[in-house]
């Protein structure tokens, strides 16, 4: 309860640390199709849609499919360098066992609700950072998928320009899971530009848990910018766990639109 209640009141805190203006990137900036996060905000006035579906496959003795109809993630900038941040994902969840099938299940995920920061400018080594922080709500969930107590993560966003055409992002954090234990999370993604309207990207990313043992994926792929407020993209991606539960497949297709304040 205690974590819960120091998130809630970062969450409420932050607009009021959001002085500083920061200009808003003429180019659109996302939070998908990677893992990592961006250190951008959408500026103020700003609403942003993120958007697309998910496939991703686990183990083979126990093997667990899941389908998201809809990783959908809102944003809304309250100020230059403050934004909301809402998600919802719809899915399909099935588990098998031998080729005997256990549960099949289809619905909402817990609502995530937060918020996100721009701390620091990039300035020479000091890269842009951000801060993300949110909770994840057990009661907005169906039953099939919903925690028994509210999850939240802290998450510290950061991007470095290499070139004009080549960049690295990286997060560090943490999140609550549902048995109450801690995972530390990380990413690191290399992006460049192909053409002015194709980018294309590698990544890594993990976490390692309190309780189990730490797990390592990989994921790359390419963005298609159509124009400066839409930009389409497609993912794949697997595990390097040899264990039951690793990651056999991930694919994911989606796209991003920006509202500009008028």
């Amino acid at each position: 309860m205690k974590q819960i209640i120091l998130s809630l009141l970062l969450i409420c805190a932050l607009p009021v640390l959001a002085q500083e203006t920061v200009t808003v990137s003429e180019t659109l900036i996302t939070d998908r199709p990677d893992a990592t996060e961006s250190p951008y905000t959408v500026g103020k006035g700003n609403f942003q849609i993120e958007t697309g579906a998910l496939f991703t496959e686990n183990g083979d003795d126990f093997n667990v499919k899941r389908f998201v109809f809809n990783t959908g993630l809102l944003r809304y900038g309250l100020s230059d360098n403050f934004e909301l941040r809402l998600g919802w994902d719809y899915q399909n969840e099935r588990l098998t066992s031998l080729g005997r099938e256990l549960s099949d299940a289809t619905g909402f995920t817990p609502l995530l609700v937060g918020g996100k920061i721009e701390i620091t400018d990039e300035n020479g080594w000091i890269p842009q950072i951000g801060l993300m922080t949110h909770l994840r709500l057990p009661f907005t969930a169906v039953t099939e998928f919903k925690p028994e107590q509210t999850g939240m993560e802290m998450i510290f966003s950061f991007d470095h320009t290499l070139s004009n055409s080549t960049s690295i992002a990286y997060n560090l954090g943490a999140r609550v899971a549902d048995n109450r234990s801690i995972e530390y999370l990380y990413t690191i993604a290399y992006g460049f530009d192909i053409t002015k309207k194709f980018g294309a990207y590698i990544e890594l990313y993990g976490a390692f848990p309190e309780d189990t043992t730490a797990y390592h994926l990989w994921d790359a792929g390419c963005t298609y910018l159509v124009n400066n407020n839409l930009q389409l993209d497609v993912t794949v991606g697997t595990g390097f766990n040899s264990t039951a539960a690793d990651q056999n497949i991930l694919l994911s297709a989606g796209f991003s639109y920006r509202i500009l304040k008028k």
